[in-house]
């Protein structure tokens, strides 16, 4: 009688013990910090240039403004003044975000350039 009341009590502590050793497990996991992503900069496209070339502030030349702009503006029913301010936010940034649309967080001056009342100056 006294092995098998030794042998129940042996139990009943592994089984509490044992959510306490799993919980110090997931905590040790959930404390280690995964790598930070390191960028590729070995990409190029077929023209010899980085993939991030006039996507990032500072990476496009002035003269090199009219054909990302024309490209951003090529979707919208307002390409006039579309191509006015890309323009204007290209020379003060000498960045376009890539695409018709979005995408503004690749450019920060691009991106919080502002109008008076607030609204995104830059298309």
């Amino acid at each position: 009688m006294a092995t098998t009341l030794t042998i129940v009590m042996l139990f009943l502590v592994a089984m509490l013990l044992l959510p306490l050793k799993n919980h110090a497990e997931i905590i040790d996991a959930a404390t280690t910090e995964a790598p930070a992503p390191q960028p590729n900069t070995n990409i190029t496209t077929s023209n010899h240039f980085p993939i991030n070339h006039g996507i990032t502030e500072g990476s496009l030349k002035p003269t090199e403004c009219g054909p990302r702009c024309t490209t951003r503006c090529s979707k919208t029913q307002y390409k006039k003044p579309c191509l006015f301010f890309c323009q204007k936010c290209c020379a003060k940034c000498l960045c376009v975000p890539p695409g018709t649309y979005g995408n503004k967080q690749v450019c920060p001056c691009y991106n919080n350039w502002k109008t008076k009342r607030g609204g995104p100056k830059c298309p």
